[in-house]
């Protein structure tokens, strides 16, 4: 019997691979995306560690070449949603009773698996699938999966070695227990780590799950699961099924054995899986724990004494990568009028140098968004600001779906701060600046702060220290990651522990230590050595004379 105590060391972050021209890195991620491209493959539900075919299909296509189809997945249905259930509840008691070193281990060799022999292959499949450019992919499905497993790992065993203090006499322990039932996970099409982290982070703790993957998202995901599976991850642990939301939602919310949700996706899509557990609450057998990061209408407040050239970039990176369909994208600016009609004319010069197009032309910024609804969504804001009085187009402003989905990066320019893409998640490549008077700083803060429901990030340019923290200070629940003089996206696991609250979700930190301890349902245990064998105390004796 092994007695050793445990501990990882700090992880450190997965180096990040840059793809330039010549390198044996964009060599080999251009064979992988040649191959997938060329072919079909047939993608299965996945339920107790087997394959599980189903009449019901979907395609999955290319968003920036929706002509062509990668694959062809197969749809869960009622009763395949309560056969991964059933997977799941039968496969808890062996994999929570399992050494937590054991579960970790698991992890650790998906994280080789994924920096080795399948980088490439889930970078390929995110930038043909999702629409990603290979930078984006390498942060994305290599890089930050890559370091939510290891740090997981690592967090996991702090996590462990937290143990109450205990007198002589007794001695008391924690015990972190996975949560009685089964974990539903419902994962976005934006981010592949993202579907990683919502399912290893609780299996971690030893829950067992049913993946509901986002139907975009579904060939990197799958490519993920088969490979948790190759790193020995034991059957019905997780188990994933493809599926209609109505049809996850009507049978797993009403499942006795419910335990927690983890969710990222839009904010009215949670509220609906909120409501629907209340509705249940008296079938189930403990209150389920619902985990969610949702929406984001993310800021950038420039100060009168910020550099201009940083403000710009900060702008068109934190607004433009990905298409803007980041939760952490910056969609609203809020500029001093001392700077803006010489940060406008950097700003429309750069915007109209972007170049869009396939993922696999490398010298493209920006690619397709993820779908038709998609861009007829952020087609429609964009319709409205062309004819309102109150704003203005800077610069884009128009899309052409006939090959992919493309929508220009636009630049609008409003005279209202409550003007609809100021307040409005659009999920697309869309910047609005409300131009402020430079001493009104402090008032345009208390704007920012009252005019979105949402509150998951944003940032502050300033070269003055003083305005920084009155802007810290003022915007205290405004974002739940906060960022001085820099874009408010591209949080970094073990760095920027990510999440905000608000309407966008419950803050539970995801990279971090405080995820993972959601996923536990700790018992305190005491034991006492030598137990009294009498009621009376001490202080009984006598009648109360002095």
């Amino acid at each position: 019997m092994n007695n050793a105590i445990f501990n990882f060391d700090p992880p450190k972050n997965e180096t990040v691979n840059q793809y330039q021209p010549g390198s044996i890195h964009r060599k080999e991620l251009m064979h992988e995306l040649d191959r997938q491209s060329s072919e079909i493959i047939e993608i299965p539900l996945i339920i107790g560690g087997k394959e599980v075919h189903t009449k019901t299909r979907n395609s999955v296509i290319m968003p920036h070449g929706h002509g062509q189809v990668l694959a062809s997945y197969c749809v869960a249905g009622p009763a395949e949603i309560n056969k991964a259930i059933e997977a799941a509840v039968d496969a808890r008691e062996e994999w929570m009773s399992l050494s937590w070193l054991d579960r970790a281990s698991v992890f650790l060799k998906a994280a080789e698996l994924i920096s080795s022999r399948y980088r490439y292959i889930m970078n390929a499949a995110t930038m043909l699938g999702q629409s990603k450019s290979a930078y984006q992919a390498e942060i994305d499905s290599a890089c930050e999966v890559i370091d939510f497993l290891r740090f997981n790992a690592y967090y996991a065993s702090e996590i462990y070695s937290r143990q109450p203090h205990s007198e002589f006499g007794n001695l008391n322990r924690l015990e972190y227990r996975a949560l009685e039932g089964f974990v539903l996970s419902i994962t976005p099409f934006n981010f592949t780590a993202i579907a990683s982290n919502l399912n290893a982070a609780p299996a971690m703790m030893g829950n067992t799950l049913v993946w509901k993957p986002a139907s975009t998202s579904v060939l990197s995901n799958y490519y993920l699961m088969k490979v948790f599976m190759e790193a020995g991850l034991p059957d019905g642990v997780i188990n994933f099924i493809p599926s209609s939301g109505k049809d996850i939602s009507a049978t797993a919310l009403k499942n006795k054995h419910l335990a927690g949700i983890h969710f990222t996706g839009s904010t009215g899509t949670f509220n609906h899986l909120w409501r629907g557990t209340g509705e249940n609450l008296g079938n189930y057998t403990s209150y389920p724990k619902l985990i969610g990061e949702t929406g984001g209408k993310d800021f950038i407040v420039v100060h009168p004494s910020a550099d201009m050239d940083e403000v710009a970039t900060a702008i068109i990176r934190g607004a433009f990568e990905y298409q803007g369909q980041k939760c952490s994208a910056a969609s609203r600016a809020y500029i001093p009028a001392s700077m803006w009609m010489k940060l406008k004319r950097t700003l429309t010069e750069q915007i109209s140098e972007i170049k869009m197009g396939d993922v696999r032309d490398f010298s493209n910024f920006m690619n397709a968004v993820i779908d038709e609804p998609s861009f007829d969504s952020i087609m429609s804001h964009l319709n409205f600001a062309s004819k309102s009085t109150d704003a203005k187009i800077l610069a884009g402003g128009s899309g052409d779906k006939t090959h992919g989905y493309f929508v220009r990066p636009t630049l609008i320019e409003t005279t209202d701060p409550h003007f609809r893409t100021m307040e409005e998640e659009i999920f697309g490549p869309v910047m609005t600046v409300y131009v402020y008077k430079d001493n009104e700083f402090e008032q345009v803060l208390d704007i920012c702060d009252k005019t979105s429901p949402y509150a998951l990030t944003g940032s502050i340019f300033s070269t003055d220290r003083y305005a920084l923290n009155v802007a810290c200070r003022k915007l205290r629940y405004a974002a739940g990651n906060l960022y001085f003089n820099d874009k408010p996206s591209g949080a970094v696991v073990g760095q920027q522990p990510f999440g905000g609250a608000r309407a966008s979700g419950t803050n539970d930190k995801s990279g971090s230590y405080l995820n993972l301890l959601r996923w536990t349902s700790p018992r305190t245990i005491k034991e006492t050595f030598l137990p009294p064998s009498d009621y009376r105390y001490p202080y009984m004796e006598g009648r109360g004379d002095k």
